[in-house]
């Protein structure tokens, strides 16, 4: 039995690149004759516009529409214009710079009212100075008044020297035109009970004679029948 050569271990040889391998690179690396032509085809102004529409670029989107303001409330107008009004914040102040600071508002608000003043009594003096002498007026004489005259009907004789007179009283409306008829009754002194009920009298208006008694009888006109 013959016996096998020992297989000595070493670093593997680099096997060599095969003749069918290089062949395949090299046509790789050099374009064909039939892609040459393809990549050195010019693109004239006629092929651009035969292009398909997929090679241009896509048109941007439409802006979208702009969302309406939310509605603002009274009560919100009413917030923004206090917050408008509204006095900045006042810087940090000790009781002293305080108390300095109201004294020095008082004398500015004093200086201003002491000014007013004396234009206000320069202005009366130089009215008083144009302003021609007058005459002075002279008492006028105490003269009587005239009392009022009423005429009624007697309605009650009740009472002690004392009638109660109704007055009736026709007038126009102002506005609406139309004849307004009223009454009222006075109560008058009759010295004499005169009067009774039914009777036409006259009276005259008089001192306060008693608590409702402002009237005093005159005559009578007609007595009832």
């Amino acid at each position: 039995m013959a016996e096998e050569p020992e297989e000595t271990v070493g670093p593997p040889e680099e096997a060599a690149p095969s003749e069918a391998e290089d062949s395949t690179a090299s046509e790789a690396a050099a374009p064909t004759d039939e892609q040459a032509p393809e990549q050195t085809e010019d693109v004239g102004p006629d092929a651009a516009a035969e292009a398909p529409a997929e090679d241009t670029a896509p048109a941007p989107a439409a802006a979208a529409p702009a969302e309406p303001a939310a509605p603002v409330t009274p009560k919100e107008r009413r917030r923004v214009r206090r917050a408008a009004k509204a006095r900045p914040a006042r810087k940090a102040m000790t009781p002293e710079e305080r108390q300095a600071e109201r004294e020095s508002e008082r004398r500015r608000k004093a200086q201003i009212r002491r000014t007013r003043r004396v234009r206000v009594r320069e202005k009366a003096r130089t009215a008083r100075a144009q302003t021609p002498a007058q005459a002075p007026v002279e008492a006028r004489e105490h003269a009587p008044g005239q009392q009022k005259t009423r005429r009624g009907v007697v309605v009650s004789d009740k009472a002690a020297k004392t009638i109660t007179v109704k007055i009736d009283v026709a007038h126009r409306h102002p506005r609406y035109e139309k004849i307004v008829r009223v009454s009222r009754t006075l109560h008058a002194h009759d010295e004499n009970d005169e009067a009774h009920v039914g009777d036409t009298v006259i009276v005259r208006e008089s001192r306060p004679l008693s608590r409702t008694k402002r009237w005093r009888l005159v005559e009578v006109v007609q007595r009832a029948e």
